[in-house]
């Protein structure tokens, strides 16, 4: 097995606050190899985009990183300096955001902002870092892009303000990016050619990527393993096919009860009770028992840790030998 390219290990994110220290994101852990796509999902508030946000060091105030290590290519990444961190970040780690618009600024041409960050972090000329960012443009599919390199954001419509961002974001050929969401404001359509496009980068280009997404059947067209969070936590991590087919959680059972199936008759869909816990309001044990279904005491007083369950690790106790 390779080295892993990103090591994440028992990652804690709190946010101090008037009324106590509030704990998002809770010993989190995972890595990423050269080349693969890890699918990160879970419901809103599952502290998702809020890991991105940590590996790429873009945490906002008050919110901080509390204990725990990020590992890049073997260095600790999450004490480095913020000039140091920035450098690493446009360079070895691209991020791709929801929302283009806020991406972009609008002031400036398209061709300006890829020119910009072009020059940042490689060393090439104004003619060269233009002929790149065009280069750049064409690989993500926008047409013509000799003459669209020179509009603004506001003359692309939101797919093509999306392949944009994702030029941007491998302006520097990163060896990670972060995409949050890079999806979720598109239609369908323009949603498949971006997913083809992400995987295309992974085997072109060797890069890896950490996938945000809420959209199961995203994670099944285009990652390799993916992580289920919840509360902060993250309930199961494995093969795709293995968490689809044979979920190991319940709250994965759940989760992939909730999607319509294509040949089933069913009026209502599978739905899974009660809401999300409160960051004050966290239950002890298990953060998923008070909507568990299959919860029994050990569940209500003891954390479970990730436990090998076949080809993948579910943080359950009905797995505890």
């Amino acid at each position: 097995m390779s080295t892993p390219l990103l090591e994440v290990k028992d990652l804690c994110v709190e946010f101090p606050t008037r009324h106590g220290v509030l704990r998002a994101l809770d010993r989190v852990s995972f890595d990423i190899a050269p080349g693969e796509i890890l699918g990160v999902v879970g419901e809103s508030g599952a502290g998702k985009s809020l890991t991105g946000a940590a590996i790429i060091g873009l945490l906002e105030p008050p919110g901080r990183i509390s204990s725990g290590e990020i590992r890049f290519e073997g260095q600790r990444i999450d004490d480095l300096p913020s000039d140091a961190m920035r450098r690493l970040r446009g360079r070895n780690i691209g991020a791709i955001f929801q929302d283009p618009l806020t991406s972009l600024n609008p002031l400036f041409t398209v061709g300006q902002q890829l020119v910009q960050t072009i020059r940042a972090h490689l060393p090439l000329n104004e003619q060269q870092a233009r002929a790149r960012a065009v280069d750049l443009l064409a690989q993500t599919g926008i047409p013509a892009p000799q003459a669209r390199i020179d509009q603004y954001p506001h003359q692309f419509s939101g797919g093509m303000r999306q392949r944009v961002v994702i030029a941007l974001a491998l302006a520097a050929e990163p060896k990670l990016i972060v995409a949050d969401e890079p999806t979720t404001a598109l239609d369908v359509s323009i949603q498949a050619q971006i997913i083809q496009l992400l995987k295309r980068v992974c085997r072109e280009h060797g890069a890896a990527v950490m996938l945000v997404t809420h959209d199961m059947g995203v994670i099944a067209e285009t990652c390799d393993r993916v992580a289920v969070m919840y509360a902060g936590r993250v309930a199961e991590i494995g093969a795709v096919d293995k968490v689809i087919h044979l979920p190991a959680h319940p709250y994965t059972v759940g989760l992939m009860g909730s999607i319509p199936a294509m040949d089933s008759e069913r009026e209502r869909l599978q739905q899974i009770d009660g809401a999300m816990p409160r960051l004050n309001a966290m239950p002890p044990g298990c953060a998923f028992n008070p909507r568990c279904p299959r919860a029994f005491a050990r569940c209500r007083s003891e954390r479970p840790e990730l436990i090998d369950v076949g080809s993948t690790r579910a943080a359950c106790w009905l797995h505890d030998s």
